[in-house]
């Protein structure tokens, strides 16, 4: 149980993406401005807005992917900003994210973040550290894992910036094409 996620809606429907996609997003969870908001991920804030930049700079649709996060609620500080989910949030919601990940059997999982790195270990453990392998391609239970880094406003402000996120999908566009 997650006292804190108790009243909060989960974000997982049909607007999370194709039941056959190309590639299986995970984020880490969804925000306030955004998936929160309006119930599909990585739409209506800045996070999303970035997501769209790097999808379009390879050519990738919605249509053609499906988005998850480690936590399917919104996780929230008592000021009501997002807030990163708790190591027991992110254990407890690691069914669902074992059985996204079965049910829609992809070949190719990109992680979002350090969080959502984190998060797979549960179902296969691994040692991976978003710093030394951001934008490399790693066999993973039997997929191609790329780890990316969370296109949010923070990330791409700080050293992490546009142009390097660009250059990572361009390896995930070599992976999926």
């Amino acid at each position: 149980m997650c006292p804190d996620l108790a009243l909060r809606t989960a974000v997982l429907s049909e607007l999370n993406g194709a039941l056959n996609p190309i590639v299986l997003f995970i984020a880490e969870a969804p925000g306030r401005q955004g998936a929160d908001r309006t119930r599909r991920p990585f739409y209506g804030d800045n996070s999303g807005k970035n997501f769209q930049i790097l999808l379009d700079s390879i050519g990738l649709a919605r249509e053609e992917i499906f988005i998850t996060n480690a936590v399917l609620c919104s996780p929230r500080t008592e000021t009501d900003a997002n807030r990163k989910p708790t190591r027991s949030e992110i254990r407890n919601c690691s069914s669902f994210l074992r059985r996204t990940i079965q049910l829609i059997d992809p070949k190719v999982i990109a992680t979002l973040g350090g969080v959502a790195l984190d998060a797979i270990s549960s179902i296969e453990p691994h040692d991976l550290k978003l710093k030394e392998s951001a934008g490399s391609v790693i066999e993973w239970y039997g997929r191609k894992l790329i780890p990316l880094y969370h296109p949010s406003p923070q990330v791409v402000a700080a050293q992490r910036g546009l142009e390097i996120q660009l250059a990572h999908f361009r390896v995930l566009s070599e992976l999926i094409y």
